[in-house]
């Protein structure tokens, strides 16, 4: 008998060990289909990560993280997740709602005065514009959907902090009439982190890492890269048009600062860089309901409230089958680059590619970390699709 103890548990480890290897070999294709992609020179490299509320099924590596020193793609390697930052940002929102210190139907001027004295744009020629005023305030409701009728800000440098920023937002006069239509606003989001700092009574950028990033182990998710992870940093590429080669680009959203420089503002709208895993954390925290890590951080029912279609009626999303939450876009019917995740699936992209959904009829977490510039619809992108599909096809019976 002491024999046969030893053996089963010599050998309990190298049981364990099978099992995991058995399942990671269900994901075997998704790496390789992604090398695909590098070997064609679409993309650098890539990190694929496939996820259920508790635990992590893939995390994966392809390709390069610098073309130019031949650093290999890491799983932990940072990248710049652009609009990935915007559900995150709606999260901060919504715990100020919980705490009864916002409500998502509160007027904006409420919060920021200089949105009381708002124009719309009515008609415009060469020679004039016709400007009539709102129907109604905008509403936190209406930065959250995309229906404020906000345009985008032109910043001239990196150093200008939230408050100057969204009062340069307000000079310029509404696209359309609160609530009337969808039109894609990054300066809405932005907006947001704004409205934390008064009602929190905090910069936003501490609000955000004391409520959501600390209390989910985001450790390596910031609005500056650490100058000891700098090197963790994916590099931006596109593709040169004549060349077709891939070159190194900017980021835009810097407006001409490093990506380490703290004097930058945190720009809620894009400014985040996270890795793979932070970013599955915070969907994880998503489908278990607002908790993590035996911490409420958002009520059940505002988890609800944010990933619930908002913008019944108009027209909402970057692809067919689409519609907005609060902060967050939805896939209402699945088709096209999103064919493959379930009705009900809430999440969003970044303009360099990557991807962030939560599917919770299957209770999986999809995200795919790329750094490619110029893609035409970032959401719609030949590697959003080949992933999604070869992991959904990896989870089947």
């Amino acid at each position: 008998m002491r024999c046969a103890s030893v053996r089963l548990r010599s050998g309990l480890p190298f049981i364990l060990a099978l099992l995991s290897l058995r399942a990671q070999d269900r994901f075997a294709a998704i790496p390789q289909r992604m090398q695909a992609f590098v070997d064609q020179g679409e993309i650098a490299g890539a990190v694929t990560l496939v996820a259920t509320k508790d635990r992590i099924l893939h995390l994966a590596a392809v390709g390069q993280s610098n073309l130019v020193t031949h650093r290999a793609q890491r799983t932990d390697d940072l990248f710049w997740i652009a609009s990935m930052t915007k559900p995150m940002t709606a999260a901060a929102v919504a715990m100020l709602v919980d705490d009864g210190k916002l409500s998502f139907g509160d007027p904006v001027e409420k919060y920021l005065p200089e949105f009381h004295d708002l124009w719309v744009l009515d008609g415009q020629t060469p020679e004039r514009r016709t400007l009539v005023r709102p129907s109604r305030p905008i509403s936190l409701h209406d930065l959250l959907t995309h229906t404020s009728g906000l345009g985008e800000y032109v910043a001239y440098g990196p150093h200008w902090t939230l408050a100057e920023m969204i009062k340069g937002l307000t000079r310029e006069p509404l696209k359309f009439q609160p609530g009337t239509r969808w039109a894609y606003s990054t300066a809405g989001i932005d907006t947001l982190g704004r409205i934390v700092e008064v009602a929190s009574g905090m910069p936003f950028a501490d609000f955000i890492q004391q409520r959501l990033l600390d209390p989910l182990g985001m450790q390596d998710t910031s609005f500056w890269v650490a100058s000891d992870k700098k090197d963790r940093l994916a590099v931006s590429y596109g593709r040169n048009a004549q060349t077709g080669h891939l070159e190194e680009a900017t980021i835009y959203y810097m407006y001409g600062g490093a990506v380490t420089d703290r004097e930058r503002p945190p720009l809620g709208g894009a400014g985040f860089f996270s890795t793979a895993a932070d970013v599955a954390k915070f969907y994880q925290m998503l489908l278990n309901g607002g908790e993590a890590n035996g911490r409420r951080v958002l009520k059940p029912e505002t988890v609800a409230e944010l990933t619930r279609p908002q913008t019944d009626g108009l027209k909402a999303g970057f692809l067919p089958g689409s519609a907005w939450g609060l902060g967050f876009c939805l896939v209402t019917e699945p088709q096209g680059a999103t064919a493959a995740l379930s009705a009900g699936t809430f999440g969003h992209g970044g303009a360099y590619g990557t991807q962030s959904w939560a599917d919770p009829k299957r209770g999986v977490i999809f995200v795919m970390m790329i750094q490619r510039a110029g893609l035409p619809n970032s959401d719609g992108s030949d590697m959003r699709r080949v992933f999604q599909e070869t992991a959904v096809a990896a989870l089947a019976p």
